[in-house]
């Protein structure tokens, strides 16, 4: 007999929400509703727009109950750092801005000014990116008439329940949570000028987190705290057989890390940018932001009609390495016209211009590969954590070219699967906390080995030296 928990996963380009059937022998997922998402431009500010996607939600779970009356558990999940502000009466004061916004220009090398490079890592062992929490909020200027500040799964919860909390996984990225104790740091939210009533209690994965209000269903289903911060629950469902892995959560982002027990504060990992979030049962999701599918995603926007199998064919045909780019270039981060970005880079690098779709789809793999082989690699040097393999979850282990692109890269063989691990981690720490499941992660990634489709991808041989200069390249 399966117990059936809802799986609400927001992603960066789209939300899903996906039912779950869980026993301590099986896990099989069912997707009942999945919409679009994305940034929605209003006055020159780039938002989310959150109303449809709490209405879209709200649909999916109708419909998931509708499919399931024994519906038991939902969990939710979503992309990190960004907020919405909630005034005394527990209304929303504006539109949540999107990440890309371009409001915290310049505003990431002001604090850190103020705070200091070195106490910020110490503190909260995150990678310095502009779009951190910490630094939305400086750039927000007046908080007047907000009371209580929710990153997005919070919000969404919070609208499904009447209740509010914050998770602490998602919490971990907003560089105002101290790494060691997994609580807020009042200190640096002191001398960031932040007001301390914005950050309220927080919960832990298998948290119980409100009923579902009438609203949303006619009976009260429980609302469980998941691994909110997409990437944890990703974690959660990596297939692996012991700790010697990395992983890439690959998606508009790559999330490209080890997984440890303790975080690692060195001024190497600080001066790398290596980041120390909180992952599920206590662990440190210890990893680098790369840019990952996003500078192919906005290619493929600006070429109406392509068809990305086809893409990628051809890609797979090029000579590999021809035209490689730094994928974390912050030329790359807004939306926009990709080609004529990628273009520049090539040219003002001396290398050949890209000339057609299928040669900046190969440039822009190869390229992604490279960092993927960097970040492995430093990951694997700064926390003293050997690997002897890389798992690939999400979207992007469907992309056999890059999977294989990334086994040649790193020398390793890549593990690609499952690609709805998002969701899988979601709905097993729900599973876990109704005691449909038992154990720890160890037991959970042991039960999705034996019920998951994965592909192994072997590193070729003799191709080292050319990655290695390519990296050189970059240098």
């Amino acid at each position: 007999m399966s117990t059936p928990v809802a799986a609400v996963d927001l992603g960066a380009s789209s939300g899903r929400v996906m039912v779950a059937s869980v026993s301590p022998d099986a896990v099989t997922l069912d997707e009942v509703h999945r919409f679009d998402n994305g940034p929605v431009s209003l006055l020159g500010r780039l938002h989310w727009d959150a109303l449809r996607l709490y209405s879209e939600i709200v649909a999916g779970l109708r419909a998931a109950a509708a499919r399931r009356p024994d519906l038991a558990s939902v969990g939710i999940d979503s992309w990190a750092v960004d907020y919405g502000l909630l005034d005394r009466d527990g209304a929303l004061l504006g539109n949540p801005v999107h990440y890309r916004d371009s409001r915290t220009d310049g505003v990431m090398s002001t604090v850190v000014g103020k705070l200091g490079a070195e106490s910020l890592y110490e503190t909260t062992g995150l990678q310095l990116l502009p779009f951190n929490t910490l630094f939305q909020l400086v750039a927000a200027g007046s908080l007047e008439g907000a009371e209580r500040l929710l990153l997005m799964p919070d919000l969404i919860s919070y609208w499904l329940t009447g209740v509010a909390g914050t998770e602490v996984t998602n919490a971990s990225t907003t560089q105002l949570l101290d790494v060691r104790t997994r609580e807020w740091s009042s200190d640096l939210i002191a001398r960031a000028g932040l007001p301390a009533r914005l950050f309220g209690d927080l919960r832990r994965p298998g948290d119980p987190a409100g009923t579902l209000v009438p609203e949303v269903l006619d009976r009260p289903v429980p609302v469980t705290a998941v691994g909110s911060h997409d990437t944890a629950s990703a974690i959660v469902a990596v297939p692996a057989d012991g700790d010697r892995f990395a992983y890439i959560s690959c998606g508009t982002w790559s999330l490209v890390g080890v997984e440890l027990p303790e975080p690692v504060l060195s001024p190497a990992s600080r001066e790398a940018n290596f980041t120390n979030e909180a992952g599920v049962d206590g662990t440190v999701r210890y990893l680098r932001n790369v840019m990952g599918l996003w500078p192919l995603q906005e290619c493929l926007r600006a070429w109406p009609g392509a068809d990305l199998p086809t893409l990628l064919g051809e890609a797979a045909e090029l000579p590999p390495l021809r035209v490689i780019v730094d994928v974390d270039d912050p030329a790359f981060l807004p939306p926009g016209d990709m080609p004529a970005r990628i273009a520049a880079a090539c040219a003002a690098t001396g290398q050949p211009v890209p000339g057609s779709p299928a040669e900046f789809t190969r440039c822009i793999l190869d390229s992604l590969a490279l960092a993927h082989r960097r970040a492995v690699h430093q990951a694997q040097e700064l926390s003293g954590h050997s690997v002897d393999a890389v798992h690939i979850v999400g979207g992007g282990a469907r992309n056999a070219l890059l999977c294989q692109l990334t086994a040649d890269a790193c020398g390793l063989p890549v593990v690609a699967g499952p690609v709805e691990a998002t969701a899988l981690g979601n709905a097993l720490v729900q599973a876990r906390a109704l005691g449909v499941v038992s154990g720890g992660l160890g037991e959970l990634r042991a039960l999705l080995r034996r019920t998951q489709k994965i592909d192994v991808f072997q590193a070729k041989p003799g191709v080292e030296a050319a990655w290695r200069a390519a990296e050189r390249r970059l240098r």
